[in-house]
């Protein structure tokens, strides 16, 4: 009977013998990492489902475009929201994208977005207007922006000064309105009718480029800008082309009608150190430079991205070019809104969740990841463990196999010595060849040469015991044959001849057995003794 061949692994028969409580671990194993496989799937999912919007981000070479492509570059890399930069051609542009759909996200003066919203609750006041307009509201306060006039005539010395001069200035946008309401609060303008000229109500194209060309051609006398403090465009005119700035006063008195308006001071030597430029401190009047929101803008996707804003100042900061390095201390003073200021200038209600949360420990920041961190580690290492054991136990399986071979090698039925003997070789041959190719450990492999000694001697013992066995059936024959051939001596009925005949008749049955290994040849020698003896007796006997 040929000797039980070692089974290779399977995974379904291992798991069917597994213990209970092993099945159970392995189920749950399987459970949680299709589980995690499912929250990876969602997690793609949801980048591939991720929020999309469009932020009206002004000027390319202004600070609010700048900041706005730093914070841009931030979200992403810490969300799956998407944002796309449009540029535009100031606060007005942008607020009327945000009211038309066509933008989810704007950058604006306040005191424009101010404006707006009275203009919207003038609308909604009126049942025949349309009210399918955007009304935006605030996320953040991104920097402060200053009214900042430039001019190289020395006899403008204040800001009345400029009745019947030329400012080069785009007659649209945010920073349009802004002057026209400083221009009215100082009385030069009538009935709707300017005492000064604007470059910019000669063509529809006119932008700030061009107003900066015409400052410095002198086709224009005073260039007007609301621009962050240490704007690299007002440094040039100043350091390159004589311009001076002037003070503009009287900013609380403005604050009465135009509420967003503050009172601001530009420092001496700010654009200019030797001589200083300007040559003492200017009042001035700042503006909130804001992030406004569509209100219909979910509010989860506002309160995440005013939470990276604001939790990543810094990194806003190092994502923008060293060309605009001037821009990146306007990041330290990124705020909250001002609220119940007058400008009516609600803040987004995702926002708000924001400012008003309770401050979270990283852990509760981080809770969501850090589950997920530990459930890999834990899944992770129970598959280890698990594909250890599993691992261990198919060697086990495997060298078990190769024991029960040579136990069973023992059982005389399976065939003669020699055979046995030959097939616990070649188990003995196999189990080295699994050591050496490590499909069973060394352990198993020393418990495993524990039986194949065992069987070993016991094959030995009894071909031991056969061999005494069959050498004490060969001496009984033998004897029997010496005890026939004596017994010949002693029959006295008996001639010679025939003695010697039955004699030589006993030798060939002695030789026949020999031949036949019924008596060894020790036996047989001992016969021939006895043959030699008889025979001479029986020729003495005549």
């Amino acid at each position: 009977m040929a000797s039980k061949t070692p089974a290779k692994a399977n995974p379904i028969s291992f798991f069917e013998k597994l213990d209970p409580q092993s099945k159970l671990v392995f189920i749950s194993l399987g459970i949680a990492s299709i589980g995690l496989v499912i929250i990876i799937i969602w997690n793609i999912f949801l980048r591939l489902t991720a929020p999309q919007l469009t932020l009206a981000a002004g000027d390319p070479e202004g600070e609010s475009y700048i900041i706005s492509e730093a914070i841009q570059k931030v979200v992403k890399q810490k969300s799956h929201i998407n944002i796309k930069l449009l540029p535009t051609g100031g606060t007005s542009q942008n607020l009327q994208l945000l009211q038309d759909g066509k933008a989810e996200l704007a950058t604006a003066q306040a005191d424009v977005v101010g404006q707006e919203m009275d203009l919207v609750e003038s609308r909604q006041s009126q049942p025949q207007q349309s009210q399918d307009k955007v009304s935006p509201t605030a996320v953040a306060v991104l920097y402060q922006d200053l009214f900042q006039l430039v001019v190289r005539d020395p006899s403008i010395k204040q800001f009345n000064h400029l009745r019947g001069k030329t400012i080069a200035l785009p007659a649209r946008g945010g920073q349009y309105q802004s002057f026209v309401k400083v221009a009215e609060h100082y009385g030069l303008m009538k009935a709707d009718k300017p005492d000064f000229v604007i470059s910019g109500l000669k063509s529809k194209y006119y932008d700030d480029k061009q107003a900066e060309e015409d400052f410095k051609a002198k086709r224009a006398d005073a260039l007007f800008r609301v621009r962050a403090l240490g704007n690299l465009g007002i440094a040039q005119l100043v350091q390159d082309q004589d311009g001076r700035l002037l003070p503009i006063t009287q900013a609380q008195a403005m604050k009465i009608k135009y509420p967003a308006f503050e009172s601001a001071k530009i420092p001496q030597g700010a654009y200019r150190g030797n001589p200083p430029m300007p040559g003492i401190e200017l009042d001035t009047v700042a503006v909130d430079r804001l992030l406004v929101a569509g209100e219909q803008v979910d509010n989860n996707v506002i309160q995440q991205i005013t939470r990276i804003i604001f939790e990543n100042r810094q990194a806003i900061a190092n994502a923008i070019a060293e060309k605009h390095a001037e821009v990146k201390p306007l990041v330290a003073s990124i705020s909250r809104p001002r609220e119940n200021d007058g400008t009516g200038i609600p803040i987004h209600p995702g926002a708000v969740a924001f400012y008003e949360r309770d401050k979270p420990s990283f852990v509760q920041e981080n809770a969501d990841f850090l589950a997920l961190i530990l459930t890999i580690f834990l899944l992770v290492a129970s598959w280890f463990k698990q594909l250890k054991l599993w691992i261990e136990r198919g060697k086990k399986d495997e060298a078990d196999d190769y024991i029960h071979s040579a136990i069973n090698l023992m059982d005389k039925s399976l065939g003669n010595l020699e055979d046995r003997q030959k097939k616990l070789d070649e188990t003995f041959k196999k189990a080295a060849e699994a050591l050496i190719a490590e499909r069973i450990s060394q352990e198993s492999f020393r418990t495993f040469n524990e039986a194949y000694k065992t069987t070993r001697e016991a094959i030995e013992r009894e071909g031991q015991i056969t061999y005494q066995e069959i050498e004490q059936k060969q001496r009984e024959i033998s004897a029997e044959y010496i005890k026939a051939a004596v017994a010949l001596l002693q029959d006295k009925t008996i001639n010679q001849n025939l003695l010697q005949q039955e004699l030589d008749a006993i030798l060939e049955r002695v030789a026949t057995d020999l031949i036949a290994e019924n008596i060894s040849q020790e036996s047989y020698r001992t016969f021939v003794e006895a043959y030699k003896i008889t025979r001479d007796a029986i020729e003495r006997k005549n």
